[in-house]
């Protein structure tokens, strides 16, 4: 199972940084989880200021 980011995103870039198989990228000015590539370790969800990380 993925994680997603929600509408609380603001486009920090705090998870992108921290994820380990880099399936975080911007988009639109917000960022996105690339699930096909998400190994579910859950790292990005500490990492997010706003707690918009949440399991699919």
């Amino acid at each position: 199972m993925a994680h997603i980011i929600g509408p609380e995103c603001i486009g920090c870039g705090a998870c992108a940084g921290e994820c380990p198989t880099s399936c975080i990228v911007e988009a639109g000015g917000v960022f996105e989880i690339k699930a096909a590539e998400c190994i579910d370790c859950g790292t990005c969800v500490g990492a997010c200021p706003t707690g918009a990380i949440k399991p699919e």
